[in-house]
């Protein structure tokens, strides 16, 4: 892949807004503005009406929206993690997509799913197909079998249609590879079998710092420059970035050093864009579609947390 401007290689992170508030997320994106390395941090455009699932802040605090909008004055995007921490019927997504656009000047050109939202998009056991769909089902005990329905007409959750109509990307498969262009070179990717989804994308796991930081070491770092691949990071930098007052020092040290390298560091959207760009629309085939599948199976038994 020929990267603009002679870069080497790309980078960037979609970051879950899980469990992140102004206090342990405005140090984490003051370093990566002081490095020049735009990512994409996602949001929660409403609080809801049910139980939050999580600690996090949501657009209906002020602050916080004015901290979300300067991110995006400095050259970050804003995605969306579904409309709130938990299951959102229809009305209300309809109204967190109204305010994202209020708040951002458009809808979201990216998201992601959030775990406790049942009104997720072929989540669960939706994900998969076929005989992989079977087997994910029996070492689960089919816990995620017809949990989630955004993607199913006429139930209170659905959403899909809006989906279609407004969001360009959504992430999917999860990968151990620094080089998710590597794991999954056909993204961004159109699935006939999933398509009230425009486009989807894959990941590099990092969920928590732990383990970004172990993705993220230096062989990786090298490995990823070396190959000329494109990495995009899952993480929520709410979890164990920032913690007693200060940045982890193993997050710190890596990303400086990844910033002193010949890197094209931009969001998310930008990224995908430029990929899409690249050539035709990719159709993924049953084939391709079943070895993913298969691959993300074998990581999310061993380790993986998307």
């Amino acid at each position: 892949m020929l990267w603009p401007g002679n870069k080497r290689f790309a980078f960037t992170v979609f970051d879950d807004t899980d469990s992140q508030t102004l206090e342990n997320g405005k140090p984490v994106y003051e370093l990566l503005a002081d490095l020049e390395i735009r990512t994409t941090k996602s949001v929660w455009p409403i609080s809801g009406k049910g139980t939050p699932s999580d600690n996090g802040a949501t657009c209906d605090d002020g602050e916080y929206l004015h901290w979300a909008q300067e991110l995006q004055r400095q050259g970050f995007e804003i995605g969306y993690h579904m409309a709130c921490s938990h299951t959102s019927p229809r009305e209300e997504t309809v109204r967190a997509l109204e305010q994202f656009a209020k708040y951002f000047g458009g809808y979201p050109a990216t998201m992601a799913a959030h775990y406790f939202s049942g009104e997720n998009l072929y989540w669960g056991d939706a994900r998969l197909s076929g005989a992989n769909r079977l087997l994910y089902n029996l070492p689960t005990l089919y816990r995620n079998h017809n949990k989630y329905f955004g993607h199913v007409p006429g139930h209170p959750w659905f959403w899909g249609d809006l989906c279609k109509e407004r969001i360009k990307y959504a992430r999917n498969f999860c990968f151990p590879d620094v080089n998710t262009l590597k794991a999954c070179p056909m993204m961004p990717y159109h699935d006939p079998a999933r398509p009230l989804v425009n486009y989807w994308f894959a990941s590099s796991e990092g969920a928590e710092v732990g383990s970004f930081v172990r993705m993220l070491s230096e062989a990786n770092q090298d490995r990823l420059e070396a190959e000329g691949g494109a990495c995009i990071m899952y993480t929520h930098f709410g979890l164990g970035f920032y913690q007693d007052g200060k940045l982890n020092p193993r997050f710190r040290s890596l990303m400086e050093r990844l910033a002193q390298k010949n890197g094209w560091f931009v969001p998310v959207a930008t990224l995908l864009d430029y990929l899409l760009a690249q050539k035709t629309v990719h159709t993924i085939s049953n084939r391709e579609r079943a070895r993913l599948e298969r691959k993300w199976m074998w990581h999310k038994s061993r380790s993986g947390t998307a």
